[in-house]
């Protein structure tokens, strides 16, 4: 797996806020519920996702070794009115202005706190913040109604992204009930039907009582999900059914069922 170089992140959450952007000042309702957060409203989506990039520019800015609160966020919230297109716009506009221009000062080898044990550097913040936008902005189009498109080289490396989380929660949260993966080692095979083959838009998941481990590759398995690289992305993060047109679900469905029931960050 090669990552893509820092400018090509920086660029990125630049152009999915301005996309986002669109969104919000497209005439969508704010208070809609967002089918795939229903938790959130439209504006709430919108409001966590600006609070994140401004957490992220806080994080690089500072150069934080540490978490910083929210609370500590200027404007991490959002603007104080709600329910305003306008001010909401500015505000997310700003937001990308600031984190953009604080990653690409930082570069991608500069010490930041980060979640992740070992990638505590301002590029992994580069990386999670293209993908969290990128997903989100997804989740924006399902509650507006809207159409929905991603560069493939940023959709192979977020699938390559949510799998090393994968990876990760089980190391450290594995043995929580809710996580447990017993039982005999069960394969996904995940197959984008449409990319470039040098984009090698295919991967394999093992996963089982003795962990989970991913390559890419096109290998046999207990179940494979077929389809356009957007579409299979945004079904592997759980933000389009499985029945989906355009998906296949090829073997023991309810293996593959059964990770998307723990695929989760937190």
């Amino acid at each position: 797996m090669t990552l893509l170089a820092h400018d090509r992140y920086c660029e990125e959450i630049a152009h999915q806020v301005d996309l986002l952007r669109a969104v919000v000042t497209s005439g969508a309702d704010l208070s809609a519920t967002v089918p795939t957060c229903p938790d959130w409203s439209l504006e709430d989506l919108v409001r966590h996702m600006g609070g994140a990039l401004r957490w992220v520019d806080t994080l690089v800015r500072t150069r934080a070794q540490e978490n910083v609160p929210h609370d500590r966020v200027p404007l991490g919230s959002g603007p104080e009115e709600r329910g305003n297109a306008a001010v909401l716009d500015k505000w997310l506009a700003q937001t990308g202005e600031l984190v953009v221009a604080a990653l690409r000062e930082a570069g991608p080898d500069t010490a930041v706190w980060s979640f992740v044990p070992g990638k505590s550097v301002s590029g992994f913040w580069a990386r999670r913040m293209t993908h969290e936008i990128t997903v989100h902005r997804a989740d924006a189009a399902l509650a507006a109604g809207t159409d929905y498109e991603v560069a493939p080289e940023i959709a192979v490396d977020a699938m390559d992204e949510w799998l090393d989380f994968a990876v990760l929660l089980q190391q450290l949260r594995g043995a929580e009930e809710a996580l447990r993966l017993d039982g005999p080692t069960r394969a996904i095979h995940l197959h984008a039907t449409d990319a470039d083959p040098a984009l090698n838009a295919e991967w394999l998941l093992e996963f089982g009582a003795d962990g989970v481990r991913w390559r890419r590759g096109h290998e046999k398995a207990t179940v494979a999900l077929r389809g356009p690289l957007t579409s299979v992305l945004l079904a592997f993060y759980r933000r389009l059914p499985l029945d989906t047109p355009g998906l296949d679900v090829l073997g023991e469905r309810e293996v593959l069922e059964f990770w998307l029931e723990r695929a989760t960050f937190g």
